[in-house]
């Protein structure tokens, strides 16, 4: 323990003397800084109040606890790649769920029970050793539940729906400190709203057999960026209408600086069963002759194998993402985006995909009225989800990489208003950009944001959850 006369960190201290099973790393410690590292740095760096491990779902109960009877501000973390850096407040108890990372199948191997700490790479490499997968990101230090919580597309998205549509149950630390089972109207807004109703340290998802499974990268020759990704999306419409991809196959469209230069290509993601793998790699040819190509790394693999090397990307960046929902991206929105890319500043903090909720994808179109009822997340048409990544790894590089983004951004809504949707995808949306916290949950939930509203009042009425994103009064 460490000395100090802030008062939140006497009391947390004295706390803390009586909960051993709480691991605690107080500001003096030489781990600290590297500790308070998330993936979207602040200039200068916000300093949380103290970083605490909890070991157990009860743990977390003792914290939250201790939190309000001290009037204590916290936040929580697992892989802290929130893209507004809010999972590291000043002055701030960081609680930490990282150790909550058991994996439990259920007997009937449909679903799996899921700590509320665990990394994208921890439940893949878990699930995989059962033959199992469920629907996860790429990036393999993400923290699962915030990025299956708040949406979570990603390489499986078309196979299997986005990370939202997989939870079917959650345990959660409410705002007395007690861990609930959450009842239908709560799942309903963990279900797109994630952790603003309380700390989930455990999750229920549905998880799906895979033995057969095909990834890796499609590079394409990018020295004109601008004709390759006006080529590859005018190939890419034209064999979509003609040819209907499998559900089986996710594509990721994806822009990024190599050492070479800036380079255009495509994440490609073949889930299915082994006696399936021949239709897979016809598909891989097929998506290889889009446009011309100068790497295809597609190649039978394992769930941890992949997940390992998508790890090399940054670890920590300066400043802001953006984003758009396209219905459609024709010819002229593709000239947008591709002049736009041509401009990218070379630093690898400087990024751009896109994201497909293709109309075959379960998590796709209306759906039924008790399906639309049980969760918040509202954007369910066909579209493609666009990230725009401004940030960069220097400081002098930023104004350039911030200007870069938010220049395409507002190009791309300009070209064409009427494909651009309504609703955007909060975890990649810089929310500091909208008019308040009116605008910013009429924007993520729409016809959705009055139940967002009643719920929160009804589960956490005091506010203890006012740190968790977003902001919901």
């Amino acid at each position: 323990m460490t000395s100090t006369t802030h008062p939140h960190l006497l009391a947390l201290e004295t706390f803390l003397t009586s909960h051993p099973e709480i691991k605690y790393t107080p500001p003096s410690d030489p781990c600290f800084t590297d500790l308070s590292k998330i993936f979207v740095r602040k200039s200068p760096p916000e300093t949380p109040l103290a970083i605490v491990h909890p070991q157990t779902p009860s743990a977390v109960t003792s914290l939250i606890k201790h939190a309000k009877e001290t009037f204590t501000p916290f936040t929580i973390r697992s892989g802290g790649h929130n893209l507004e850096g809010r999972a590291i407040s000043k002055d701030a108890l960081c609680i930490d769920l990282r150790s909550l990372n058991t994996v439990v199948v259920s007997p009937d191997r449909k679903t799996a029970t899921v700590g509320g700490g665990i990394l994208q790479s921890g439940l893949g490499a878990r699930l995989w050793e059962h033959g199992l997968a469920t629907a996860t990101g790429a990036i393999p230090d993400v923290g699962y539940a915030g990025w299956a919580m708040y949406g979570g597309y990603g390489p499986f998205s078309s196979h299997w729906g986005l990370g939202v549509d997989q939870i079917v149950g959650a345990r959660v630390v409410d705002g007395q400190g007690e861990i609930i089972d959450a009842d239908e109207e709560l799942l309903s807004g963990i279900r797109g709203a994630g952790g603003v109703f309380g700390v989930v340290v455990e999750l229920d998802v549905r998880v799906y057999p895979l033995t057969g499974f095909l990834a890796g990268p499609i590079l394409f020759d990018s020295s004109d960026i601008e004709k390759a990704f006006v080529t590859f999306n005018t190939a890419y419409n034209d064999l979509a209408a003609t040819d209907p991809l499998p559900g089986q196959l996710t594509l990721q469209r994806l822009v990024f600086n190599a050492p070479t230069g800036l380079l255009f290509g495509v994440s490609f993601v073949w889930s299915g069963s082994s006696t399936e793998l021949e239709e897979g790699q016809a598909w891989i040819q097929k998506i290889a002759s889009l446009c011309p190509v100068i790497l295809n790394a597609v190649i039978p693999t394992t769930i941890p194998e992949w997940s390992a090397a998508n790890g090399n990307l940054p670890k920590a960046l300066f400043g802001r993402s953006r984003t758009h929902n396209l219905s459609t991206i024709s010819d002229k929105m593709a000239r947008v985006i591709g002049r736009n890319l041509a401009l990218m500043p070379a630093d690898p903090g400087a990024m751009f995909s896109i994201h497909q909720l293709r109309g075959d994808s379960p998590s796709a179109g209306p759906g039924s009225q008790e399906e639309r009822n049980a969760n918040v997340f509202v954007t369910r048409e066909p579209h493609y989800m666009l990230e725009i990544l401004g940030f960069a790894s220097t400081m002098d590089i930023l104004p350039a990489s911030t200007d870069w983004a938010e220049n395409m951004a507002r190009e791309i809504e300009a070209a064409e208003p009427e494909s651009v949707l309504p609703t955007v995808y909060l975890s990649l949306w810089d929310s500091g950009t909208a008019g308040g916290v009116e605008e910013v949950l009429d924007r993520v939930y729409g016809e959705k944001e009055e139940v967002v509203r009643a719920l929160k009042r009804r589960v956490d009425p005091e506010g203890l959850f006012r740190l968790a994103v977003p902001v919901v009064e």
